[in-house]
């Protein structure tokens, strides 16, 4: 008796939602080994990772500091990714909008009204709609992969963000260090508790899962984007555009990637740095595909990576881990749900 994967008549709906649990638990499954073969104890390194992110208030405020911005980057690139569009540069986008928020912060006086962090969020999004608009012309006009250019930009915008810092924008009083100034209390983004990081962001983020799914779900232009994503040569029948469902895509991509990076900034940072671009826009991809390219589901799989990257930073600290374990655990959830998507369109069976 042998065992063969077998093409199912149909997708199966109850594995498409089943795969990425099964995911995380071939993953926490290699975690466990991972642990063992570094000399740790696995208890410990699962307990920094699942436990301590949500042991207490701070801790999940915490976690929700770091889902923002992946949740909003997220959102973006699963209106891109159903369009068939593949923004990979978001990690660019995101720096463009802490960059551009930066700018106008710096601008402010201490006196100015509190209504200054309006502006600042909207350079935010208008420099992560300036990014994606590079690949939105380049691919409209010349027909570049998107994919190369998008990806290549995110070099280009860390580059520009270590000149400013070097540069125009360093604090004189920084004792040369490479980077701006803290911003006035002013221009900070509020925060909705005492004694917590957590932003308004928060608030924005759930406003995109809610606009997202309104948009995706229940307009016609969200319906022209994935029938253009699905079946090209249906949507150039039903008369859609694939240059709107284009530069739509890019635009409102860029533009919630670089809202993530003003709430950073004018956030937590509280000032332009070279660390700005920690892997949020990469690990975005991440979570749109365990989320399914669904806002609610997305909502989940960036709580999951928040804990990942707030975990990483435990086992470096307490338990004298590498930083990269992060990425580790991102790449193997990556790979697992990809391995297990496999049962979506193929079951296992028995053959002599």
């Amino acid at each position: 008796m042998l065992l063969k994967l077998e093409v199912r008549p149909e997708p199966s709906a109850w594995w498409s939602y089943a795969s990425p649990l099964l995911a995380l638990w071939v993953t926490v499954l290699i975690g466990i080994a991972l642990f063992s073969a570094l000399g740790k104890d696995p208890l410990s390194g699962l307990e920094v990772f699942f436990w301590e992110p949500v042991r207490s208030a701070y801790a999940l405020g915490e976690l929700a500091v770091k889902a923002t911005p992946l949740l909003l980057i997220a959102l973006g690139l699963a209106v891109c990714f159903r369009a068939n569009v593949w923004n990979i540069g978001a990690e660019g986008q995101y720096v463009l909008g802490a960059i551009a928020a930066s700018g106008v912060a710096l601008l402010a006086d201490p006196g100015t009204s509190r209504w200054i962090v309006l502006p600042i969020l909207l350079a935010g999004v208008l420099g992560g709609v300036f990014w994606a608009g590079i690949t939105a012309c380049l691919r409209d006009r010349f027909n570049a992969n998107e994919i190369l250019v998008s990806l290549m930009l995110v070099y280009v915008a860390v580059l520009l963000l270590g000149f400013m810092v070097s540069g125009p924008w360093k604090d004189p009083q920084g004792y040369n260090f490479p980077q701006t100034k803290t911003f006035d209390l002013v221009t900070r983004i509020p925060r909705l508790f005492n004694g917590s990081r957590v932003s308004i962001g928060v608030l924005l983020a759930l406003l995109g899962v809610l606009g997202t799914w309104v948009f995706l779900f229940r307009t016609q232009a969200g319906f022209a984007q994935q029938v253009g994503g699905l079946a090209p040569a249906a949507a150039r029948y039903a008369g859609y555009s694939s240059r709107r469902a284009l530069w739509l895509a890019l635009l409102v991509s860029g533009g919630l990637a670089g809202l993530a990076g003003a709430l950073e900034v004018a956030g937590p940072i509280g000032q332009l740095t070279p660390y700005v671009p920690v892997g949020y826009g990469f690990a975005a991809i991440i979570v749109a595909y365990v989320g399914r390219l669904h806002p609610v589901g997305m909502v989940l799989s960036s709580i999951l990576m928040s804990m990942f990257y707030i975990g990483g930073e435990l086992a470096q600290s307490r338990l004298g881990l590498p930083k990269s374990l992060t990425g580790v655990f991102q790449g193997l959830l990556l790979f697992t749900l990809l391995a297990c998507d496999t049962l979506v369109n193929y079951r296992f069976k028995w053959v002599r």
